[in-house]
């Protein structure tokens, strides 16, 4: 974005040897205005980062640490990479010490403390934050980013469905239910070891899950109701794929207008957008082109009855449905370019 600041962020990554928190530093490790000051890692406390990810070796000289380090507290940015329910027990003390806070797990997404208690089993531990949080979907609240100091960074499956549907509703272009079918990698589970995630357990392999309701429905919904003012029927089904990341989400409804144009809507929507690319007529996006770089790729398909519609979105789970669109999130807050350590294209397949 034009304006953007000079000088150097210094920043910490808590949960840095996850999925989230490694792909976090591969990106950070290319950003010219961040430095790693800190990052904190359970079960690997005391051992050297580039030996527990050897891919890193030479690009940080850090040993990591755990969630009381000091050293948290006296950087400019702390990325929250850890698992739910982890976040909120730090967040107010760096609030404090003046550090702004991006957190990647669900911890500060639902606004309301009785909503996440319902959807998480538990009290959350300063509900206060809360309504203070923003949500860090920079292409519809880039504004309230800016000014943030606590970022609740969206689910990787809200970012897909959201960027299809909020075009669509902020011209009430679509009517009646939204069934959303998203299909990911196991990447999105975040580093376990599970044996039901395992690749021997997965491979050849598809099924659906979270079918009494994901806990990603309720986040979806709050940032939907909001942009269509009224409360909407939504149906949300994921499903896992035996592929290491990526998701591709397919999402039915109809168009309140026959002759709507669709694709000239989202056009119109996003011809700005650095990392929202909305692809030709009868384009089907596919998880494969967008691996390792923070774009979503969108396509919209009228059906042949003139009411029913299809939207495809197509994201890399761990990119901008994670540690990108919070690297984007940190470049709004402190002034820099948007596209600053992320301008780089997908892999090759």
């Amino acid at each position: 974005m034009s304006g953007a600041k000079t000088g150097t962020v210094r920043a910490g990554v808590i949960g840095a040897t996850g999925y989230t928190g490694l792909e976090l530093l591969r990106l950070l490790a290319g950003h010219p205005r961040v430095q790693l000051c800190a990052a904190t890692a359970r079960r690997e406390r005391g051992r050297p980062l580039g030996e527990v990810c050897p891919a890193l070796r030479g690009r940080f000289d850090l040993v990591l640490g755990d969630v009381q380090d000091t050293e948290l507290q006296r950087c400019d940015v702390v990325f929250a990479a850890a698992p739910n329910a982890t976040a909120m027990q730090h967040v107010p003390e760096l609030l404090d010490a003046g550090v702004r806070v991006i957190d990647l797990s669900a911890d500060f997404r639902l606004r309301t403390p009785a909503l996440w208690q319902q959807w998480y089993g538990q009290p959350h531990a300063c509900p206060k934050l809360l309504a203070e949080a923003v949500y860090g979907l920079p292409e519809l609240y880039r504004e309230r980013i800016a000014g943030a100091r606590l970022v609740a960074n969206p689910g990787c499956y809200p970012t897909a469905a959201l960027l299809a549907l909020i075009p669509l509703l902020e011209e009430r272009a679509i009517v009646g239910p939204v069934a959303i079918d998203a299909k990911s990698g196991v990447s999105g589970a975040g580093r376990k070891t599970d044996v039901a995630l395992n690749y021997a357990e997965t491979a050849e392999s598809l099924k659906a899950y979270g079918l009494a309701g994901h806990r990603h429905l309720p986040e979806m919904r709050q940032v939907l109701e909001e942009v269509h003012g009224e409360p909407m029927e939504l149906t949300f089904v994921p499903h896992l794929v035996p592929m290491k990341r990526g998701i591709l989400t397919t999402i039915y409804t109809h168009v309140r207008n026959r002759d709507a144009d669709v694709q000239a809507l989202l056009e119109r929507r996003y011809e700005r957008e650095p990392f929202v690319q909305v692809l030709p007529p009868g384009s089907e996006p596919a998880t494969g082109t967008i691996l390792g770089c923070n774009d979503c790729r969108l396509a919209a398909h009228r059906l042949r009855d003139g009411k029913g519609l299809v939207l495809l979105s197509a994201i890399d789970n761990l990119v901008k449905g994670a540690a990108g669109q919070a690297l984007q999130n940190m470049n709004l807050m402190f002034g820099f370019d948007e596209k600053e350590g992320l301008d780089g294209g997908a892999w090759f397949p």
